[in-house]
C-alpha cells in the first residue's frame, strides 16, 4: 500500500487515570495498523477516521458498564460504535473524518489480565484496543462463527505489531 493510500487516524485520548509512559503513542500505533488492515470494512473512499479513547480505571469503567449495559461490575473494554452496522454506508464530507466511535479501557484490567494470562502488558493493552476497534467496525462474538472471525482478525493485527501471547513484544 502506498503511503498516500494510508487512512489517516485522528485519535482523541482522555486520561482518567495515571497511564503508563507511552500508552497514548502505543494506542495510536495499534489503531493505525488495525485501521489499515481493516480498511475493507470502511465505506469506499474513506481517507480519515476518528476514534475516541478513554483510558480509565476499574471504577470509571464500572460506572459506564452499569449505565450502558446494566452490569454492576468493572470490565476490560467497552465500545460505543457510531457507524451504521447494517450496510455500513455512511456519507462523510471529503474534509471530515469518519466517526468510528468511542473505546474505553480499564488500565487496571490490563495489568491484572496480563498477569493472569502470563503475557506482556503491551500484548494485553494491544488486544483490548484491537478488540474495541473491531466492535466499532461491526464485529461481534455472540456466536462461535462470529467469535472465530473476530479472533482471527485480532490475532492478525497483533502479530503484525509483534504482540504475541508468549510475552514477547
Amino acid at each position: 500500500m502506498a503511503e498516500s493510500d494510508a487512512i489517516e487516524l485522528e485519535l482523541d485520548v482522555a486520561l482518567e487515570t495515571a497511564e503508563e509512559e507511552g500508552d497514548v503513542a502505543f494506542a495510536e500505533r495499534v489503531f493505525q495498523r488495525a485501521v489499515q488492515m481493516q480498511r475493507a470494512d470502511l465505506p469506499p473512499g474513506t481517507r480519515r477516521v476518528y476514534v475516541s479513547l478513554v483510558l480509565t480505571d476499574d471504577a470509571g469503567i464500572a460506572a459506564l458498564n452499569r449505565e450502558f449495559r446494566r452490569v454492576d461490575a468493572p470490565t476490560d473494554v467497552l465500545s460505543f460504535p457510531q457507524l451504521e452496522v447494517a450496510g455500513r454506508v455512511t456519507a462523510v464530507p471529503d474534509d471530515a473524518p469518519l466517526l468510528l466511535g468511542d473505546i474505553v479501557v480499564s488500565l487496571q484490567r490490563v495489568e491484572a489480565q496480563a498477569h493472569e494470562y502470563g503475557h506482556a502488558r503491551a500484548r494485553e493493552l494491544g488486544f483490548l484496543l484491537v478488540h474495541g476497534l473491531l466492535h466499532l467496525l461491526g464485529y461481534d462474538h455472540e456466536t462461535s462463527a462470529e467469535a472465530a472471525t473476530m479472533q482471527a482478525r485480532q490475532e492478525a493485527v497483533l502479530h503484525a505489531l509483534g504482540l504475541h501471547r508468549d510475552g514477547a513484544t
